[in-house]
């Protein structure tokens, strides 16, 4: 069995239709019958803005390799042109879906619910009054409709902007006929115009602002003819390039960045299904992009927009039951956080579990006398975030703080600035980590004085600092005041902070120097354990798996015949049940109501187990690009909650469950027989 080359492609699944496949499980939640109806919707607009983020990251990528002349495949051997080719092929599905979804079955299903999106031929005479005068009052002194002609050459498109392409006959005031304008939608005004409702049947009639300007795009060409009249969407290179060598300043650089990223490249164009090919080869000619890189859409281009109406409607019934987080107890929000963790390790299930104790610790270290320093890695925080502004307090009031600031967290990079300012006009130590290097590692390190000695208090997690993606992502904290742990975050905060020498730590792991390394180490023991015919089990819980080196150990450890579990969300780049390679694992993706995102690893270690949680998952970017830490759950009743919640509930579900099949397909997993029906997430919520 060893003998089989672990490196043929054919045991790689490719990353990017891997990631397709993911988005391909969300988007199957809207037609999911079970779910309210509200939420389905939900799911659908979720899934479109994932698909805006793969074009503007993982695409332009693509692009950038082939423009380059790159044939550098990964272990599956797709070359870059290959994998854009079934790209398109699958993203046009999913597309063609998302509408059919949407026209289909969504709409209708609202309808019947009196939530209605009319469209222009359904406007009575009231409607057309009132959205005539929204279009004079609103709309018009806003617009600047762009004639085309030598001195007005075709304008910059702001990514992912709604704008029209018009064509027009005649002439106008100067004599001009060139016969195209564009006009592009005012960012300031929402997509979805609710109806007053006095001339409506019911207060949720609603009308698309394109369909608006639709109507009155005539006004913005007197006395000439508008003989067509298309939305389009550009979707624009969105990665921030930042060279690593040639930076002096980092801050600085990535502010140079984010002004550039809303005019990147082209990767992909979103035009009306009614829109001309004329037109549409036009548009593609301004952007550099050819048939492939079109998407002809019935409905609106920017869909994403629809998620404002789960906001804009008050109907319970059509939306998951509210639920309230439970505060462990012994944490009450009056009692002293730090006799809580002396009394014994606390672990956090996010969302099941509050996230104010999280909270309540640093508002409690920012005022207690005895702290004296904190430190605290930020990757993503929120607006308005509590957490910064007791760290903003500690530091007015004299503690010594210090922030790692992750100024290249996607889609971050402005809000993060905004902070590191914040806190620097507090007093704070701010520093960026390492460059080249994203800290990704979610700390938090309380030093207090007690008697005559200092103790470290520490929280560590999966997830980041963020009170509202704590309510919407599962994920695991641990508060501790375990001295050996305290020592080791200690000493990552000196690698972060300082220079010199990386020092041994005593019981984490971290990233880029010990995590891959350990992971596979364990693995390997695993498997020596199984050859040896003793029991051997592995349960890896994380959001992608994609190394190469984690997943050759996976195969040569189901060879020796450990019996694996992967639960894993996204990418799966590991193909399972191949003969003689690896019919001993497992791997299943759980989509539910909460976005699943812990990372917990699991080893047996001959009854002894091993179990780690982790801000990393397995892929090279986290093992060898970023700094990440592993911490041991070593409390035998929290080790037993998570091994029993935390990895068998999710392996035991059959209602959000998909399994990852030999070819690459995922299949949604439903009870059979005389199975009840199981959902993780929901047996979770059960126990709040």
């Amino acid at each position: 069995m060893d003998s089989v080359n672990l490196s043929q492609p054919e045991l790689y699944i490719n990353r990017e239709l891997s990631l397709l496949q993911f988005n391909r499980r969300v988007q199957a939640q809207a037609r999911d019958e079970k779910m309210p109806l509200l939420e389905r919707l939900k799911f659908l607009c979720i899934a479109s803005t994932n698909l805006d983020e793969f074009f503007e990251i993982r695409v332009s990528g693509l692009k950038q390799k082939i423009a380059s002349g790159s044939v550098q495949a990964d272990a599956d051997n797709l070359s870059p042109a290959e994998v854009m080719s079934r790209i398109s092929t699958q993203a046009h599905q999913l597309v063609d879906e998302q509408y059919k979804v949407l026209n289909e079955t969504l709409i209708p299903q609202l309808a019947t619910e009196n939530i209605h999106f009319l469209r222009r031929t359904q406007w009575n005479e009231q409607q057309e009054a009132w959205l005539k005068d929204f279009f004079s009052h609103d709309l018009l002194p806003v617009l600047s409709p762009l004639g085309l002609d030598p001195a007005h050459p075709f304008p910059k498109i702001l990514n992912k902007s709604l704008n029209f392409i018009v064509s027009l006959e005649g002439k106008d005031a100067f004599g001009r006929s060139n016969g195209i304008a564009i006009v592009q939608a005012p960012r300031s005004l929402p997509r979805l115009i609710r109806l007053p409702e006095e001339f409506s049947e019911g207060p949720h009639n609603f009308v698309f602002l394109s369909s608006i300007i639709h109507a009155h795009v005539s006004e913005l060409f007197s006395g000439m003819d508008v003989t067509g009249c298309y939305q389009f969407r550009l979707t624009r290179n969105s990665d921030l390039f930042v060279d690593d060598e040639e930076i002096d300043d980092l801050l600085h650089a990535v502010e140079g960045e984010l002004l550039s990223r809303r005019y990147g490249d082209g990767v992909r164009l979103e035009v009306a299904d009614n829109c001309s090919k004329k037109m549409a080869d036009f548009l593609l000619g301004q952007f550099g992009l050819d048939s492939d890189d079109l998407y002809q859409v019935n409905g609106p281009v920017n869909l994403n927009r629809l998620l404002a109406l789960y906001e804009l409607i008050d109907r319970p019934d059509l939306k998951f039951p509210p639920f309230t987080p439970t505060r462990p107890k012994g944490i009450a929000s009056d009692q002293n956080i730090f006799e809580a963790i002396r009394y014994g390790d606390i672990l956090l299930h996010h969302p099941f579990d509050s996230f104010l104790p999280v909270v309540d610790f640093i508002r409690q270290a920012a005022s207690d006398p005895g702290v004296l320093a904190i430190k605290q890695t930020l990757y993503r925080t929120g607006p308005d975030s509590a957490i910064v502004s007791a760290l903003v307090d500690a530091a007015r009031s004299g503690k010594e703080v210090t922030v790692v600031i992750e100024l290249r967290a996607r889609f971050d990079e402005e809000a993060n600035i905004r902070l590191a300012s914040r806190l620097q006009d507090a007093g704070a130590h701010v520093v960026y980590g390492v460059v080249g290097y994203k800290t990704h590692a979610k700390m938090l390190l309380v030093t207090r004085r007690e008697s005559k000695k200092l103790r470290h208090y520490v929280h560590l997690g999966t997830g980041n600092y963020h009170a509202r993606t704590a309510r919407l992502y599962t994920d695991y904290g641990l508060l501790t005041c375990d001295s050996t742990l305290g020592r080791d975050v200690h000493k990552v905060f000196q690698l972060l902070t300082s220079l010199g020498k990386g020092k041994a730590l005593a019981k984490m792991l971290h990233a880029p120097f010990t995590l891959q390394k350990k992971i596979i180490e364990m693995i390997d023991h695993e498997a020596e354990n199984a050859r040896a015919g003793k029991p051997a089990r592995i349960i890896v819980k994380c959001n992608a798996l994609i190394e190469t080196g984690a997943i050759q150990a996976l195969y040569k450890a189901s060879q020796a015949g450990v019996k694996i579990d992967l639960i894993i969300r996204g990418v799966c780049c590991l193909r399972p049940g191949v003969p003689g390679v690896s019919e001993n694992i497992r791997v299943c993706s759980i989509v539910g109501r909460f976005l699943e995102h812990t990372r917990v690893f699991y080893f047996h270690n001959e009854g002894d187990y091993k179990l780690y949680l982790s801000s990393a998952d397995w892929m090279g970017r986290n093992f060898f690009q970023r700094v990440e830490v592993a911490f041991p759950i070593e409390d035998k009743k929290l080790r037993q909650r998570i091994l029993k919640h935390g990895l068998e509930n999710y392996l035991s579900d059959n209602t959000e469950a998909w399994a990852l099949q030999a070819d690459g397909e995922y299949k949604w997993r439903h009870p059979v027989g005389r199975q009840h029906p199981h959902s993780a997430q929901g047996h979770l919520l059960a126990g709040t």
